[in-house]
């Protein structure tokens, strides 16, 4: 092995041990029930749930899809992360506190199904099911998602094959996840969000220092093509439109928002906010010169890149001494890591309370459910590496037809659950249905615009979000609305969070 890999072995070495180390101090500090182990006693610090929030939200495309959208495509990718910053600054003004309160209230809901079946009193599991599906439907895909960045890291930075890395990345997730459950999921999602947000600092500065600064970029950039640097180059208004949906994602992702219900206090969300949108900005803005610097020093260095999704690994490998290189590819696996694991413990917790403890044991102690979630951990992980296996995946592409189906299926029942006390049961199970049957036919569907599929032509969360919005209001509206009893929730939740 040489110079260059050892370096970047002892790095990536050190990194998993302090990855499975945290996992098992989480395993003897939780406690060993479902509240324990599903959602970390909801004692979650302002700092914990801001960085675990951000590092399972931006996987490994923050790192490979985003940089790589910027250099093929130019600064008209900047619109997705405008998208998202605002999509997550409301999620956080919107959702956060009163998911908090309202998951409390409604029996003490530990799961997002969970929290939508006692908010809306429905007897029949019909909310429950449903919602269980379409989170093990989209996460696996997500997961995969995940995971075709982990073995491109491994077979372009390591030499090793592609499934190699697969199982690599998966099964030192699976470990930590495994024992540690959700405390061990947000704890390493803190350290890896701020590994994240080094390399985010870092990177972009060292390539324009190569390159000779800002303004010899935007030269080098402007001599390839001027287009790049014009954030309205080639756009109509339906893609601004598309890019900017990414934000109305975040209402609706499980990984996420589980964490509002998880902090300690209500009170606590503001700091969070502050923590979680400093490092998201700074990492996005991270990201996206990332991408335009590749781009030039591709044309300067007169190499030949094949897939833009690893422009960010270019750098580390030609710019940073192998310990250091070896730090900055950890920062790949974080975001990586941090999103799969909060995916699988949200997998496996829905198969936990929602398919087993509610089909084939309705009176399972504690500590089998646990056990229970244990294992869809390891099966969901093995699906999802068999999703993964195809290493031409774009990462992107994955990752923006999983956040697309999770936010047309639970963004606006997610918003007017908590904001409207008007909605009912049927409404909701409308608008979910609704808006996951717009998303699967509107990207996976033979129908087409102009020529164009409609996915390329508007972002399918956009006709999924309003459908399924329109058919919350009518449903509801249709069918007399909420029980009395539940009118009585809402009530309950609004002076809870007014205190």
């Amino acid at each position: 092995m040489n110079g260059v890999s050892s370096g970047v072995m002892i790095s990536l070495g050190a990194y998993f041990l302090v990855m499975i180390g945290i996992g098992i101090y989480a395993y003897f500090k939780q406690a060993n029930d479902t509240e324990g182990y599903m959602l970390g006693g909801r004692n979650l610090s302002p700092a914990v749930t801001a960085l675990s929030a951000g590092a399972s939200d931006m996987s490994g495309w923050l790192l490979l899809g985003l940089p790589g959208a910027m250099y093929a495509d130019g600064v008209v990718s900047a619109w997705i992360a405008i998208g998202l910053t605002l999509g997550a600054f409301l999620n956080y003004i919107i959702v956060a506190p009163r998911l908090r309160v309202y998951t409390e209230v409604a029996d003490n809901a530990i799961t997002l199904p969970d929290y939508f079946a006692n908010r809306f009193e429905d007897k029949s599991h019909l909310l429950r099911v449903i919602s269980a599906i379409v989170i093990i439907l989209f996460f696996t895909v997500y997961t995969a998602a995940s995971l075709v960045g982990g073995g491109k890291l491994f077979e372009s930075s390591l030499n090793l094959s592609y499934g190699t890395g697969l199982w690599v990345t998966a099964g030192v997730v699976v470990v930590y996840t495994l024992f540690g459950g959700f405390l061990a999921v947000s704890m390493t999602d803190f350290v890896q969000g701020v590994i994240m947000l080094f390399a985010m600092v870092i990177v972009p500065i060292v390539a324009l220092t190569d390159l000779g600064g800002v303004g010899a970029t935007t030269n080098a950039i402007r001599a390839i093509d001027p287009s790049m640097l014009d954030i309205t180059s080639g756009m109509t208004a339906l893609g601004i439109i598309s890019l900017l949906a990414w934000g109305l994602g975040y209402f609706g992702q499980p990984h996420i928002i589980v964490r509002f219900m998880a902090i300690r206090s209500v009170k606590d969300v503001p700091t969070a906010r502050n923590i979680g949108m400093s490092w998201m900005i700074i990492s996005l803005i991270g990201a996206c010169v990332t991408g335009i610097a590749g781009r030039a020093y591709v044309q300067k260095t007169a190499m030949t890149l094949d897939d833009p999704e690893t422009i960010f690994l270019v750098f580390t490998q030609f710019l940073f001494h192998p310990l250091v290189s070896g730090f900055l590819l950890a920062a790949i696996l974080a975001a990586i890591m941090s999103t799969i694991s909060s995916q699988l413990l949200v997998v496996s917790s829905s198969l936990t309370k929602d398919v087993y403890k509610l089909f084939f044991d309705k009176e399972a102690p504690e500590a089998r459910q646990v056990l229970v979630g244990r294992i869809s951990v390891i099966v969901v992980a093995v699906v999802a590496i068999m999703l993964a296996s195809n290493p031409d995946s774009s990462v992107l592409n994955l990752v923006s037809n999983a956040w697309a189906g999770f936010g047309a299926a639970f963004g606006p029942l997610v918003i007017f659950s908590l904001t409207w006390r008007g909605m009912n049961r049927n409404g909701a199970v409308a608008g979910m249905v609704v808006g996951a049957l717009t998303v699967i036919l509107w990207v996976y569907g033979p129908f087409e615009m102009n020529g164009v599929p409609l996915n390329s032509w508007l972002y399918a969360i956009v006709p999924g979000f309003i459908l399924s919005t329109i058919a919350i209001f009518a449903v509801s509206t249709m069918t007399g609305g909420p029980r009395p009893s539940v009118s009585a929730k809402y009530e309950e939740m609004e002076l809870n969070l007014n205190k």
